[in-house]
Order: structure tokens, then sequence, then C-alpha cells
């Protein structure tokens, strides 16, 4: 059993709020730079950066979860994976069609630009990819399972945005792969706050916007090899495999 860094929760340049430095290419080296074995790429709904950076991270030795940060219509942000890119693109599709279509003139609420690998803008997105989504977590984690996809709320912990800020409690039958905390926080007091089971799982990440903030924070994965099935078994803690977070 070997152990990997991970750092599951960074956006690109396509996410309005963040750095017009957070290109794939710079991403996938910095990442390098710092130690980390897997990312995930998490831009404000859309994927349109995530395979990009998926191909330059196996270039790398990188492996790269390629998904996005998902806004429900509860405004509940969640973190959500796909192993394969016609699961991705399937999962884009249930996007641009339950985004809540906020047009985004001359980037007035951030630019959102689509990149080739050598930092080109290949797109501007010209919705606002902010907006919520007309369907609820329910309905989101449906279509995350039926895409064998990986479904994680995310910064359960922060004042804004998460699922219990906006709902005030962990919803009947969710059934999280796994649920995120910043490095505000620690496990021990989330589940005393919220009173969560003990066996709760927990992944913690940078939710990165700059380049300096990939990696500052990250979950240790301790599983056989790098590989999207063998995080998912350490995320359920299922056949020795297993997560810490510091």
């Amino acid at each position: 059993m070997n152990s990997y860094k991970a750092d599951l929760h960074i956006h690109t340049v396509l996410s309005p709020c963040a750095d017009l430095e957070m290109t794939p290419a710079n991403i996938v080296a910095r990442a390098v730079e710092t130690g980390l074995h897997i990312i995930g790429i998490a831009d404000h709904n859309s994927t349109k950066n995530a395979l990009l950076t998926k191909k330059l991270g196996e270039k790398a030795g990188l492996l790269v979860l390629t998904g996005a940060e998902v806004t429900t219509k509860e405004e509940v942000h969640c973190l959500v994976f796909f192993e394969t890119a016609t699961q991705l693109n399937q999962f884009q599709q249930y996007i641009d069609e339950n985004i809540t279509q906020i047009p985004n003139p001359d980037g007035h609420f951030g630019y959102q630009p689509v990149v080739d690998e050598n930092d080109n803008i290949t797109e501007l997105v010209q919705h606002y990819l902010h907006a919520a989504l007309k369907t609820g977590i329910h309905q989101l984690r449906h279509v995350v399972k039926q895409l064998n996809g990986l479904f994680i709320p995310a910064h359960i912990d922060r004042p804004a945005f998460g699922v219990f800020s906006q709902l005030g409690f962990m919803p009947p039958n969710l059934d999280p792969d796994a649920l995120e905390i910043s490095k505000f926080t620690r496990k021990k007091d989330v589940i005393k706050h919220h009173s969560l089971p003990q066996n709760s799982r927990f992944i913690r990440s940078s939710d990165a916007h700059f380049l300096t903030q990939i990696g500052e924070i990250c979950t240790s994965f301790n599983i056989n090899e790098m590989s999207f099935n063998e995080l998912r078994l350490a995320l359920l803690g299922q056949q020795n495999r297993s997560i810490e977070i510091e």
C-alpha cells in the first residue's frame, strides 16, 4: 500500500473567481512542484478545462480527476468527479440543460476562458458560471451516481455555500462518498458541532483559486496505485484502502 498526496478542489482560469494564472499548464506544474500526486479540477458549473488538465497531468506523472464544483438550486456546492471523458461530457450536458442562464457580458462577473495547452483562449463562456442549477442536491447526486461518478459536498464547515449553512442539516439518504472540510477546521470539531457519525469520511482540500494555494492543504490516500477506482475504494474505506487528513 502506498500513500499519495491529493488536493481535490482546484479551480482553473475558467472559474470567474479564479486568478488568470490558473491555466491547466500552470496548475500541473505547481502541483508537481508542491509534491502532489493527485489533483481534482473543480471549476464552477463547468468541466471545459478539465480534460486538458488531465492530459497535461498524465505527461507529468500526475493523476487528475475531472469534474466540477456544482451549485445546486439550494446553493449548496458539491464536488463531482468522473472517470471517463464520455461520462464527463454527459455531465456537462446536464449542467448546460439546468444552469440558470445569467448573461456575463464583457466579463462583468469575471472572465471565464477555456484555454489550450499553450494558454491560448479558445472560448469565452458567456453565461455566469457561479449561478445555481435549477435542480436540487438529491437530483444532482442521482445523476452523478448514474454516471458512476464521485459525489462530495464541498467545504461543509463554511458559513456560505455549504450543506449546513444552506440547509441546516445533512439531508437524509444523501449518502455522499465523502464530505469536504476546509483548512479552517478539524474533523473532530465538525463531527461534534453538526452531530455527525464518528465514522463519517472526510477529505480536506485547498479550494485553490491562486497558484500559491495549490497543495497548501491536502488529503493522503493509502492505496495500491493512482487510479479512479482505488480512490473510490479509499473514500469508502473498503479493501484496506483509507484516507487521512491533517
